[in-house]
């Protein structure tokens, strides 16, 4: 059943979307076309960089992003108190620099305000805004005219932190789940590779080393299974380290070194993505878990997905992550296995879902998987 968008958003429900869309006809018209035998990949970073261009501008934060040939994810957070703060001026600098006309016309600018601010927290606005612009860019490229994009992009509120880490390694493991990268740090054009990225360069990291060596040298450096993998090939013929391999590292690097605590202490991360819980750095907005956390979450399930294997046993370590999520752990790889074709227009327990559903949302889908994934103990 569709909803209209006004009430598929609602941020008195949730601040946290995810929203999709895809090329017209699903068409390859930001990947490699087959049918045209051109490559239009350059057009994903486009979307990358409008995306990032629209955060400075919006009071809106992206939790995650995935760029495929012919449609696209994105996970939004919209931070009303930011708007809450801009004076008139920043409103109206903020505007003008998407739509420039609109703040020449000084005739009632005053009553306009107030419209922009809240267009401004809109998500409606800010994928028209995406949405528009990219289309005009890749019409002028072919010189030609109609649409670019199949129709109104689809969202799900994410009720709750599960739905959210949910949603978030869904639109990560996207290329893995498609089978174009067989690794998150391969994959390209992710908000997991940009992750991954940013912090290899912080740390430096040029070559794959042993865990003997990292041991030896009390690398207590997060994200430790991923810095195996990062800056070259490996010397070792496994396609992937075991997480028995990760675990190993994380109880080894259990230290009261300061030095060595300073190390993951002063690492950063993107400013372009909504971060995770940091020591050293202090979000209002950031995702209250460890980056370390989600990316061993997101190594796991992905190396799960690509090996077409169910949970089976989920790893020690993963598994209070899981249950803290409240989660049922053996249902996990299900979930985000069928997040998009289990749920409907909002992702979240039972309780929530069943709220969420009032007002006029009739048709939700999603109730009786919410019932086997989530916890008896769940509380809303």
């Amino acid at each position: 059943m569709t909803l209209a968008r006004s009430e598929q958003i609602d941020l008195n429900a949730t601040p946290y979307y995810h929203v999709m869309n895809r090329c017209v006809r699903r068409s390859f018209l930001c990947g490699y076309d087959e049918l045209t035998k051109t490559d239009y990949s350059h057009r994903k970073t486009w979307i990358v960089d409008r995306l990032r261009y629209l955060t400075d501008i919006f009071a809106i934060k992206i939790c995650a992003y995935a760029i495929m040939s012919n449609h696209y994810h994105v996970v939004l957070y919209v931070e009303e108190t930011q708007a809450q703060a801009w004076s008139e001026a920043e409103i109206i600098r903020r505007w003008a620099s998407i739509f420039p006309k609109d703040a020449e016309e000084n005739k009632h600018l005053k009553q306009k305000i107030q419209l922009w601010k809240e267009r401004l927290t809109s998500i409606s606005w800010f994928m028209r805004c995406l949405n528009e612009k990219i289309a005009r860019d890749v019409n002028e490229e072919d010189d030609t005219a109609g649409r670019f994009w199949e129709g109104r992009f689809k969202s799900q509120a994410l009720l709750d932190e599960g739905a959210l880490l949910s949603a978030m390694v869904y639109v990560d493991l996207n290329p893995v789940r498609a089978g174009i990268t067989k690794t998150p740090e391969k994959s390209e054009f992710t908000s997991i590779y940009e992750r991954i990225q940013h912090i290899s360069k912080q740390l430096k990291v040029n070559k794959p080393k042993s865990i003997k060596q990292l041991k030896r040298e009390k690398a207590n450096i997060y994200p430790q299974q991923m810095i195996l993998r990062l800056g070259g090939k490996r010397s070792s013929n496994r396609s992937v380290y075991k997480i028995h391999d990760y675990c190993e590292i994380r109880e080894a690097n259990n230290t009261e070194d300061s030095s060595v605590k300073g190390i993951y202490n002063n690492l950063t991360q993107p400013k372009s993505l909504v971060p995770f819980a940091n020591i050293s750095e202090h979000h209002s907005h950031a995702i209250d878990f460890k980056l370390v956390d989600y990316l061993e979450l997101v190594d796991y399930t992905g190396r799960t997905i690509r090996e077409d294997k169910e949970a089976g046993s989920i790893p020690e370590h993963l598994a209070p992550i899981l249950t803290r999520l409240q989660f049922e752990p053996m249902n996990w790889i299900s979930l985000v296995k069928n997040l998009a074709k289990s749920f409907s227009h909002a992702v979240g327990s039972e309780i929530l879902l069943l709220n969420f559903g009032k007002g006029g949302r009739k048709g939700l889908k999603g109730i009786t998987w919410a019932k086997k994934l989530y916890s008896s103990t769940h509380v809303a």
